[in-house]
């Protein structure tokens, strides 16, 4: 029988402790945001449809985002054991110079439209943490004012051969002059892809009022607030070189774009210069034959071609081919640290978040990228920990295997005839 007494309050205050109430809202929504997915929970909550959906959306059934979440998703560790992994040493070399962490804030455009610090928060946020920020063309922060914004940490700058080369031209000068040190030439966008949530919302800078996006908004004073009361929202970069932006937009997304004008950027280019958007081995080959610093496997955050191919899955294939002459790295999909710590060992040497980063903006502006860093890092520390190694060297292909649920129909078929 069980010995039954009246509690005792010192014994029970021994084993009780109540949580100090935290009565900064911002700071108690991002302390209880423990995933990126938590994160974005809170940024739906608080961004107007229009905004939200075009961080969120992809281009028309949007498969090739949901393929290359999944793709991490779909896979099986390999931990080791009874190694000191007491600490671990997450830093890394790419591209000539250090991060504190194998991935870097990617360029995203528009981005002050889904909250009003934007990319001075994305700069600020990845330089207090040593980590890369990449601005876009495409950004509504000046490439002045990222400097300004992350003055002695890494910023790369991302660009679009526009039909007018000497808006280009005189961006990769703007960049060199700021101590921008790589480039990423972009090579996936000839047109625009067809999201279609942003023409169904009526996307657009300055965003065209519908009755449907006041309705939306009316909840969400705070983002009006923001919007109304800071600097006009314009693509900074690009705001003394004329035209409407519909023209710039445009503009941007050239057909014509070919190796010629790598060939010319890079002339002018004194840093590394990346192909972004690359999505097949044989282009890795040539481009690495070319002499490029690096590449970066991406289908563009699947807001390109739908149905391309997945990053993830084509990483092993293109580390085989070029990984020996030059630097790997990926995007699109990356949504937990342990997906950067699965790219890492299959062979990238980095990772780049976007909508992840894009999230934490929504859900706190500076204070919520910041959050956005840190639960990629603690879950990049607590996954190379439980797998036992020590530094991101002693990552292997021998500790991750993918799991693939999509196969091309000669290797189903050869699969099931094993089985």
């Amino acid at each position: 029988m069980v010995t039954r007494q009246l509690p005792k309050p010192a014994e029970l205050f021994e084993l009780l402790s109540f949580k100090k109430p935290e009565l900064d809202a911002k700071k108690r929504r991002l302390s209880a945001a423990l995933t990126i997915e938590d994160l974005r929970t809170i940024a739906k909550r608080r961004t107007p449809k229009a905004a939200f959906d075009y961080t969120e959306g992809a281009a028309e059934g949007e498969l090739s985002l949901a393929r290359a979440r999944q793709a991490f998703q779909d896979i099986e560790f390999h931990p080791s054991i009874l190694r000191d992994v007491s600490t671990v040493d997450t830093s890394c070399e790419i591209w000539g110079g250090p991060s504190a962490m194998p991935f870097g804030i990617a360029p995203t455009g528009f981005t002050r439209l889904m909250q009003t610090e934007g990319e001075v928060a994305g700069a600020g946020a990845a330089g207090a943490a040593g980590i890369p920020f990449t601005l876009s063309t495409l950004g509504t922060t000046s490439i002045e004012g990222v400097k300004a914004a992350n003055p002695t940490g890494r910023n790369w700058f991302q660009l679009y051969v526009m039909r007018d080369r000497e808006i280009s031209y005189e961006l990769v000068r703007r960049a060199a002059a700021n101590g921008f040190d790589t480039l990423f030439f972009t090579v996936d966008t000839p047109v625009a892809g067809a999201r279609l949530r942003d023409k169904r919302n009526g996307f657009s800078i300055p965003p065209q009022l519908t009755l449907g996006t006041v309705i939306n908004a009316i909840p969400r004073p705070w983002w009006w607030y923001d919007f109304l009361t800071t600097p006009k929202l314009e693509f900074a970069s690009l705001s003394s070189t004329g035209g409407t932006v519909g023209e710039l937009l445009d503009a941007a997304m050239d057909p014509s774009i070919s190796f010629a004008d790598l060939d010319v950027i890079r002339g002018m280019w004194p840093g590394k210069i990346v192909v972004k958007g690359v999505q097949n081995v044989e282009d890795s080959r040539k481009l690495v034959d070319l002499g490029v610093d690096g590449i970066v496997l991406s289908n563009h955050g699947g807001r390109q071609l739908d149905r391309a191919p997945i990053p993830f899955h084509l990483l092993p294939q293109v580390v085989e081919a070029v990984g020996d002459r030059t630097e790997v790295a990926i995007d699109t999909g990356i949504m937990n640290g342990a997906d950067i710590v699965a790219a890492y060992a299959l062979g990238a040497k980095f990772t780049l978040i976007g909508r992840a980063y894009l999230y934490g903006l929504m859900a706190g502006g500076r204070a919520g990228v910041d959050r956005t860093i840190q639960i990629l890092s603690d879950q990049v520390v607590r996954t190379m920990k439980l797998l036992e190694v020590p530094t991101l060297a002693d990552l292997t292909p021998a500790h991750v295997t993918q799991l693939r649920r999509l196969l091309p129909v000669g290797e189903a078929t050869d699969a099931v005839t094993r089985a």
